[in-house]
């Protein structure tokens, strides 16, 4: 199980190699030996191997199915290129979402190099970003997904939290500063046990309030950071310096 404390670090790694071995453990942590991670700037700019200097990739796939890859042009058969620039859900990496000869191909040469399933996760950052983020293992497809849709709500999670902080890595001119702390005290308070794991009805309860006036709060929170999740907006607030983890 991924704590909190861990995503929590991918926000304050200062180098991508640091960002890098961290998002890689967190894979492991759920169960997943390969990630992958690949951004670009706008949906004009590629995000699959081989990647222009303006994307930001970062993976621990087996070097053997990256030349492979590369040197047959494999991205022309992978449908989660496709899918991921056209959908928000994720694609189920396993023999039925590979269709045609050159798809199941594709599939059967992954199985060769260990990557027999997982999920394939679209990647639409708030500044217009395009990618894809990937947890791939050698398990059966039958028992992979049996283990991993208990788990599938945690990785969209950690989703949200590795578009937000590998923001500083993307190669794309950098969003105005924030400056003064444009969140009220209740919504600061509202963040603040957000990030501490509290639902708003725990919230509700420990502020007095309803539940309604902190979700009033919350949406208030989000507009201002132009996010659409609350994890997004903690985020924000943690990048900006108004947020400490403890």
């Amino acid at each position: 199980m991924v704590l909190l404390d861990d995503l929590f670090s991918l926000v304050q790694c200062q180098t991508e190699a640091d960002w890098s071995r961290l998002l890689f453990s967190i894979g492991a942590q759920c169960g997943f030996e390969h990630v992958y991670y690949g951004v670009a700037p706008d949906k004009t700019v590629a995000f699959h191997w081989p990647a222009p200097a303006a994307s930001f990739v970062v993976s621990n796939y087996p070097p053997s199915w990256h030349a492979l890859y590369v040197a047959e042009r494999l991205h022309e058969s992978d449908p989660s290129i496709a899918h991921c620039l056209a959908n928000t859900m994720p694609l189920l990496w396993r023999p039925e979402s590979f269709t045609g000869p050159a798809q199941r191909a594709f599939y059967e040469q992954a199985c060769q190099h260990g990557m027999r399933s997982g999920f394939c996760f679209p990647v639409h950052g708030a500044s217009g970003e395009t990618g894809m983020l990937g947890f791939v293992r050698n398990a059966p497809p039958m028992e992979a997904e049996r283990d991993s849709f208990a788990t599938i709500a945690q990785l969209a999670l950690i989703r949200d939290y590795v578009i937000e902080s590998s923001a500083r890595f993307i190669k794309h001119d950098a969003p105005p500063a924030l400056g003064a702390n444009p969140l009220t005290t209740r919504e600061m308070e509202c963040l603040q046990w957000i990030m501490a794991g509290k639902s708003s009805w725990e919230i509700s309860r420990i502020l007095l309030r309803s539940e309604g006036t902190i979700n009033f709060h919350v949406s208030n929170a989000k507009k201002k950071f132009n996010v659409q999740t609350r994890q997004q907006a903690v985020l924000k607030a943690i990048k900006a310096g108004f947020l400490i983890p403890s």
